[in-house]
């Protein structure tokens, strides 16, 4: 299957669900994976920014990765999770970790440093010349404080061959507008916000990599898949249903919201590692009251 195949359609962040001592809840992991699989997306990215990847490290990060593979069984392509803001410790990461089973890896722009577009670009040039599996890109401003612009994404596209996707989650019509329109054919655009994702499918990116998915994949990846086909007749009114839905999952943090909706689903406990916390309990209120208002 090629890459494009693979990775057209609803991706999801996964979450990492934890016991309330902190560690990781693996009878709830095997039955979301489950869930998720039974909810038709078409891949699973594994300890992305809403599977609390900050605070997961060393040897319990390839316990995940493993596990995730494992209870996966092959049926959908696999996604690692490995960036961060020291370009040495990504490449360990890419030559250390054991990632069987795994199809790309998803690779953020470097955060909290802020360097100037030729240091992202050297950061993904390094990476693409060490990595063992195909790259994902990720530009999420909002979270890395600086965002890769339209000019460095092309370069990159058009340059590094190992990376063949990028996750854009900056929500700049302006630099998604040059992108879309300055791309190689064969390099994937992903959205990376869910409540835009409709409009940028219409533009011509080719799926995207959600968190909403992990509490109604089904719906959220019919969705992606009417707008796929042209269907934007179908895709509008399950759209609209979670616009709401969606901003509550953010209101007060990610992956704070996602959890209380899996939490109220029963499929697994409202639980994080510090500093993440949960929502409060008049935003809980809220989501309650959302949640009925869409099933």
């Amino acid at each position: 299957m090629f890459l494009r195949e693979k990775f057209k359609g609803t991706g999801i962040a996964i979450v990492t669900p934890f016991q309330e001592d902190g560690s990781i809840d693996w009878n709830s992991f095997e039955n979301l994976i489950e869930f998720w699989i039974k909810g038709k997306v078409e891949y699973l990215v594994v300890l992305g920014t809403t599977g609390e990847s900050a605070t997961i490290h060393g040897n319990e990060k390839q316990e995940v990765f493993s596990f995730v593979n494992k209870i996966n069984a092959g049926r959908k392509p696999l996604v690692a999770g490995i960036g961060g803001n020291d370009t040495h410790e990504v490449l360990k990461g890419f030559k250390n970790f054991d990632l069987k089973g795994y199809d790309a890896i998803l690779s953020v722009s470097p955060y909290y440093n802020k360097p100037n577009q030729e240091g992202i670009y050297q950061h993904y040039k390094a990476l693409n010349e060490a990595t063992p599996l195909p790259i994902i890109m990720y530009n999420v401003p909002g979270r890395t404080g600086q965002s890769v612009t339209a000019e460095t994404q092309l370069r990159i596209a058009k340059e590094l061959k190992n990376i063949f996707a990028t996750k854009e989650a900056s929500g700049n019509f302006d630099l998604l507008n040059q992108l879309l329109k300055n791309k190689p054919d064969d390099f994937m655009v992903i959205s990376g916000d869910d409540p835009i994702t409709l409009q940028m499918i219409a533009q011509g990116a080719e799926g995207v990599i959600s968190v909403v998915a992990n509490a109604y994949p089904l719906d959220f990846s019919n969705m992606v898949r009417y707008c796929l086909q042209g269907d934007f007749a179908k895709a509008k009114p399950l759209h609209d249903k979670y616009i709401d839905v969606i901003a509550s999952m953010f209101t007060e943090g990610s992956p704070s919201g996602v959890k209380a909706y899996l939490n109220e689903m029963g499929l697994c406990k409202n639980t994080f590692r510090l500093p993440v916390w949960k929502v409060s309990e008049k935003h809980l209120q809220k989501i309650k009251e959302l949640m009925k208002s869409v099933s």
